[in-house]
């Protein structure tokens, strides 16, 4: 079961995966920093003022007194909230790294296709037999 185990853990798709798991992770944070630091600060100049997504939300029960008006507050204070601001972040992060994705694959598609077809080797001749077949073959014909 060892030998199996070591076998499967191996080969070659199984290592390429965790390859592109660890550099997805990776990416992933490259991403959440493009969207929080680069894209955010213009979609709130954009529109007008200072407009963080994350801290969006709807309270959809009663604050407890004393409680800040925050999402992290009311979320230790146990109050329901509709946090639709760190959903819309999400899903700005998803269709970027979507449209980063595609462009990537897309190149790399374009450049498999750019590559000069591998020269095609003639087939070999035929046999002495199958020439001598083919000559009877074509006397039968006649």
């Amino acid at each position: 079961m060892v030998q199996e185990f070591k076998e499967f853990a191996m080969k070659g798709n199984v290592m390429d995966l965790a390859v592109g798991v660890i550099i997805g992770g990776a990416f992933g944070k490259i991403v959440d920093s493009v969207v929080a630091d680069l894209i955010m600060p213009f979609v709130a100049w954009i529109m007008g003022g200072k407009l963080d997504f994350s801290g969006m939300f709807l309270v959809l029960g009663t604050i407890p007194e004393g409680t800040a008006r925050t999402l992290d507050a009311l979320k230790k204070a146990q109050v329901p909230v509709f946090a639709y601001g760190s959903f819309l972040t999400i899903l700005v992060n998803f269709i970027i790294l979507a449209f980063i994705i595609f462009v990537m694959i897309k190149q790399m598609n374009r450049l498999k296709r750019s590559e000069p077809p591998a020269a095609v080797a003639p087939p070999p001749e035929p046999a002495e037999e199958v020439l001598l077949l083919r000559e009877i073959r074509d006397s039968l014909k006649k």
